[in-house]
């Protein structure tokens, strides 16, 4: 068994770290309290390839494997989550899609400027009463002619104010249940297409999300992804990248609170020593740590899954679930250890507090994933 990264993601690691500490951290706080898309951020992934990692270079990716990828979402969601979970919704839950179940001039048409970061992806499948039982969906596509007709509300649609490209569902056969709904590709120009109001969070605060609005959307019937019925499919299909990409982005947020606990714990005297020397602070440093190692081998086991084309839905919930429990349950820690000042505004652990939680609820909340593990081992 061999656990060593290759030379190639060693150096993804650290150029993505690089990136993060220039363009990233001086502006998180920033971001953070303004809840400001960071377009030049994203604009300069872009100029680097960043935003197209895992995808054919005939497509306008790079070609990387999918744990490359995922190691650099840990690397930029150490500096600012919201802004790796950007990438990440981009990347997983937009492109993946069109890449898996495109046509050949889906591809052409949508994935490659996706992929060259020309474009930006969202996913827009959680409606107001629809989130974890997406059988409940009401959103409808009927076909009229060469179109399909979409009607319905979308809701916490991650990157829905500023993207290009979205890619949705419908029921185009709601009496055939699970095999009724479809997915399709709608550009942002699309007639009938409303992008809803900017929706404020406690954390990812410069993460854009937004209701998206279908009222008489007409779209070509080109654009239906994968054949009628095969929405459910792709849309789980989605959530198991997308989870390989959550529980990185919750690594990047726990290695940052161990860094910050670490540092801070080293500088604060108390009782005339540093509270490093306390064996409580000690101990939660030392159970962050270990846990962040755990974290790690859940996650790149499930992206090595992915790469060798073998099944990775259990171990994508398993680390989705252990990462982002684990994030939340560390940058309480990393507040504690802080005192007074882990509770202040701009200080970097109580932003990290507030990132972690939708880590616990986002692309499948840690009860969800609890329900498609047991499906996976109790079957």
């Amino acid at each position: 068994m061999d656990f060593k990264l290759t030379e190639e993601q060693e150096l993804i690691r650290s150029n993505m770290r690089e990136f993060a500490l220039k363009y990233v951290e001086p502006i998180a706080v920033e971001l953070d309290e303004t809840a400001r898309y960071p377009k030049e951020v994203i604009q300069k992934l872009s100029e680097g390839g960043w935003m197209g990692m895992p995808f054919p270079v005939e497509y306008g990716g790079q070609g990387t494997d999918y744990l490359t990828y995922a190691i650099a979402i840990e690397e930029l969601s150490r500096s600012c989550a919201a802004t790796g979970f950007t990438m990440s919704v981009h990347t997983s839950l937009a492109l993946m899609p069109i890449s898996i179940f495109g046509t050949e001039e889906q591809k052409k048409k949508y994935l490659t400027p996706l992929a060259k970061g020309e474009h930006l992806g969202a996913f827009a499948l959680t409606e107001p009463g629809a989130g974890t039982d997406v059988g409940a969906a009401t959103t409808t596509a009927v076909l009229d002619g060469d179109e399909y007709v979409l009607n319905g509300t979308k809701t916490f649609c991650s990157n829905g104010p500023v993207a290009d490209t979205f890619v949705t569902f419908a029921w185009t056969d709601k009496s055939a249940g699970p095999k009724g709904m479809s997915s399709f590709i709608v550009s942002k120009d699309a007639p009938g297409l409303k992008i809803g109001s900017h929706i404020m969070k406690m954390g990812i605060r410069a993460s854009q999300t937004s209701e998206i609005i279908f009222n008489n959307c007409r779209i070509p019937k080109a654009n239906l992804l994968g054949s009628e019925g095969s929405g459910m499919k792709i849309a789980m299909n989605c959530f198991d990248h997308g989870r390989i990409g959550i529980a990185a982005q919750s690594i990047g947020i726990i290695q940052a609170a161990l860094d910050e606990s670490i540092s801070y714990s080293k500088q604060r005297i108390q009782f005339s020593k540093p509270i490093s020397k306390n064996q409580a602070v000690q101990w939660w440093i030392v159970d962050m740590a270990t846990d962040l190692n755990a974290c790690r081998f859940l996650t790149y086991n499930a992206g090595w899954l992915k790469d060798q084309g073998q099944p990775f839905t259990k171990e994508a919930s398993m680390a989705k679930l252990f990462c982002s429990e684990a994030a939340m349950k560390h940058t309480v820690k990393a507040v504690q250890i802080h005192g007074g000042y882990g509770y202040v505004k701009g200080v970097k652990v109580e932003r990290l507090m507030r990132d972690a939680k939708i880590t616990e609820i986002y692309e499948g909340s840690s009860e969800a994933q609890r329900m498609v593990i047991a499906g996976n081992i109790l079957r």
